[in-house]
């Protein structure tokens, strides 16, 4: 388990980079390393661990060899536990071993992104691997609350992305038409005034 092979997946902003031992076709298990660190956490730790897994450790976006997030945006902790959705969705694994380190399980929010990954996809991981970690802390009152709101907002969020298209050209006046339906209470006036800035004019329409 020496040799390893870098991989890279596309994301809205660059991509996530990861790097990956083993044979592909073995038990999956993705591996999140600790805070400010990166994918090479592992490099000491992977050739000790059972032969006949595929290990991938990934780069947070903003660690290692991934895309930063743009300059402005903060890195909150459910952008950490999307990270590892998209991650396991470009490698079309629907069920594996998570293993997380420091980072892997904190953040500053004081929540743990391998235990929150967990709590949301209960039905992707098989085994929780914890290395420095206190566990997840959320009140048992919140627990409802918190699974529905942020599995929602991440779900949500890679649909959109899944169905992203080419934005469609149309002539001044059809732009203006839809402006009017979808907002009732403009005048044609009023639309024609807020198109003159909030739409762009390319060949096309």
């Amino acid at each position: 388990l020496g040799m390893f092979s870098e991989l890279k997946f596309p994301v809205p902003w660059g991509h996530v980079a990861a790097k990956a031992w083993g044979p592909s076709e073995g038990h999956p298990v993705l591996c999140l390393h600790g805070w400010l660190d990166n994918a090479n956490t592992f490099d000491k730790l992977i050739p000790l661990l059972p032969r006949g897994c595929y290990y991938v450790a990934m780069d947070f976006s903003g660690h290692g060899l991934s895309s930063h997030r743009p300059a402005g945006c903060p890195y909150h902790f459910l952008d950490y536990v999307t990270d590892v959705r998209r991650v396991a969705a470009a490698l079309q694994w629907r069920r594996f071993t998570l293993m997380g380190h420091s980072m892997g399980n904190f953040s500053f929010s004081y929540c743990f992104i391998s235990p929150q990954f967990c709590f949301l996809y209960p039905e992707m991981v098989d085994k929780l691997i914890l290395l420095e970690s206190l566990g997840f802390l959320l009140a048992p009152e919140d627990t409802e609350a918190w699974l529905k709101s942020k599995r929602k907002v991440i779900d949500r969020l890679l649909s959109l992305e899944a169905k992203q298209q080419t934005p469609k050209a149309r002539s001044p006046e059809a732009a203006l038409q839809r402006l009017l339906e979808a907002n009732s209470h403009l005048t044609a006036e009023g639309g024609a005034i807020l198109l003159q800035r909030g739409a762009t004019e390319t060949p096309a329409g």
